[in-house]
């Protein structure tokens, strides 16, 4: 009886030490989810012509002080890549990131997006990787603000060009398919 007690408080050890062994290996061999997408798209303001990338995280548990999500997004005009540094409050419930005014949104493509969460020793804890596709081409939008001051006083440079469309302005590169 006693051999049989022994046998199974050994076996059920070596159990309790593997899932042990199996969990850190998991935390210092690949990286934790500490962060999750929690809606992604292009945002799209007419009245002042610009379209851009906006991505919000959530975290899985606690956010640890001093933690930054550095966005790397496609430039859609195809120069370099868009990088947005944004500070991870720990006490909000989401992280919002958005990129600069963009250029040659088209609908349909994909474009990449990479976020690296670093803690605050600058070392990077996790990554997420996606891509994001517009439903609209930005071409719906004018070449420059409907409006202008605190009046919404209408765009001189618009004047004559009811569509918002000017002549002249510099054409996008011919789109990449996925």
């Amino acid at each position: 009886m006693h051999r049989r007690i022994e046998g199974r408080v050994r076996r059920l050890a070596a159990v309790l030490l593997a899932g042990l062994a199996l969990g850190a290996c998991r935390e210092s061999g690949a990286e934790a989810e500490r962060f999750s997408i929690a809606g992604k798209l292009f945002v799209f303001n007419y009245r002042v012509a610009t379209a851009t990338y906006l991505v919000n995280l959530v975290p899985a548990g606690a956010v640890e002080d001093g933690q930054t999500a550095i966005a790397t997004f496609e430039d859609p005009a195809g120069g370099d890549a868009i990088v947005v540094r944004q500070k991870i409050w720990p006490r909000l419930a989401k992280t919002t990131i958005e990129s600069p005014p963009l250029r040659c949104v088209t609908k349909g493509r994909p474009y990449d997006v990479s976020i690296a969460i670093e803690d605050a020793s600058g070392r990077t804890v996790q990554t997420i990787r996606t891509t994001m596709t517009s439903t609209e081409d930005q071409a719906l939008l004018p070449d420059r603000p409907l409006v202008v001051g605190p009046v919404y006083t209408p765009n001189p440079e618009l004047a004559g060009h009811p569509d918002g469309k000017l002549p002249g302005e510099p054409a996008c590169p011919a789109a990449k398919t996925g």
